[in-house]
């Protein structure tokens, strides 16, 4: 008889997820479910200014609409989130509404935590943040947590939505870190996908690819398990489909939908406990260190690091060919051409990193808390840098 290896899944503090209704609807209906007087709003700026969506969600929601705020920058930098942590706290905001993509939902998460612990300075943020410690330790110092809760909106597909941890930018370092604790979690997400339309093909579709990149890292993990690796098949599967409709009509809401699904499968497992790998490792330091957008690190490392991968150990590979469709020869090759396929960068030179980054970027990594869970061991910096090499 085979052995099993015991495994644990664990879960956040969301309660509630809505497909297809109108985002204004599901909004006051759980504004109304919670007693909630003084919501507050969280926005992309787009969306604010271009649109009259969020105007609708603030009509909708009526004398319970207290402020709204927008102009997050990328990778939410610290100032940003202050700023907005200040306009929420003086609008005595008791329930917080993200509608946006990536940097507004980490923001929004970010924000419940800061009025908690009464943070008024950029500085003050430095107690919080999960950090590395010199035996390769993830510490997350956080035991209280917020109080306010959050409902996000997501407009884009990179997933965070659905996680109790959530990322801003130390400016002064260009480091981007985290933030974690269960409390953060939204207590509902609204997968609502009229309001996507708005969202620019680029965006949609790289945030695609980094949902993608979840499944193919869950799949490709030795610390995964059957019940995320499910989950992580029909995520890349729902997302293979989707994005491909959807860049052929933008208009498909069936074909949106079906993303917006895949990403929130993908993200169980990380959830769960499920760790990542280099590609995403990676990816936290381009982002937060060289500002490539989030969702082009995915596009850009995901098949170097699966390649990479593999020349150490490519049995937990063939899953992932199989849900690319059996293209090509290698799970890598396949990735590869479906990331082309929806007209993505695929190089570092594309997305304008050079190999004078390349030693930060490989120095930083080793910082991350998934600097170290690649199913290839990552021993150092070296490791790091002959992938970027692989991807230059």
């Amino acid at each position: 008889m085979g052995s099993v290896r015991a495994s644990e899944m664990t879960f956040t503090e969301t309660e509630r997820v809505t497909m297809g209704t109108p985002a204004r609807e599901a909004i006051r209906d759980q504004a109304e479910k919670m007693g909630a007087r003084r919501v507050f709003i969280l926005a992309s700026e787009t969306l604010r200014t271009k649109t009259e969506e969020i105007a609708a969600i603030e009509h909708a929601l009526g004398d319970r609409h207290a402020a709204t705020f927008s102009g997050i920058a990328p990778h939410a930098p610290r100032s940003d989130v202050l700023r907005a942590a200040d306009a929420a706290r003086a609008a005595g905001a008791d329930l917080i509404v993200s509608v946006g993509g990536g940097s507004v939902t980490d923001s929004a998460k970010i924000i419940a935590l800061l009025l908690k612990h009464d943070v008024r300075s950029v500085e003050a943020f430095e107690p919080l943040h999960v950090y590395v410690d010199d035996g390769g330790n993830v510490i997350n110092p956080l035991t209280v947590g917020p109080d306010v809760r959050v409902i996000c909106v997501p407009t884009t597909l990179s997933g965070g939505e659905f996680n109790a941890l959530s990322g801003a930018t130390d400016e002064a370092i260009q480091h981007k870190q985290g933030y974690e604790h269960r409390n953060m979690a939204p207590v509902m997400v609204v997968l609502d996908p009229a309001l996507t339309v708005y969202t620019p093909e680029w965006l949609w579709l790289s945030t695609g690819v980094r949902a993608v990149d979840h499944a193919v890292e869950t799949l490709a993990s030795h610390l995964s398990n059957d019940f995320a690796d499910g989950l992580a098949d029909s995520a890349l599967r729902l997302l293979v489909e989707g994005l491909g409709r959807a860049k052929a009509d933008p208009q498909d809401m069936e074909a949106r939908l079906k993303c917006q699904i895949g990403a929130w499968q993908s993200m169980i497992s990380i959830i769960g406990g499920v760790p990542m790998g280099a590609s995403h490792a990676i990816g936290h330091i381009l982002g937060g260190t060289c500002d490539v957008p989030h969702g082009y690190t995915s596009c850009v490392m995901s098949p170097y690091v699966l390649a990479w991968n593999a020349e150490h150990d490519a049995s937990r590979q063939g899953r992932i060919l199989q849900c690319l469709g059996n293209t090509h020869g290698t799970a890598s090759e396949a990735l590869d051409a479906f990331i082309r396929s929806l007209g993505m960068p695929r190089t570092l030179a594309d997305v304008g990193v050079g190999e004078d980054r390349f030693q930060q970027v490989a120095e930083y990594t080793m910082l991350d808390i998934w600097g170290r869970t690649n199913p290839r061991p990552v021993r150092s910096p070296a490791d790091i840098l002959e992938i970027l090499r692989k991807a230059a």
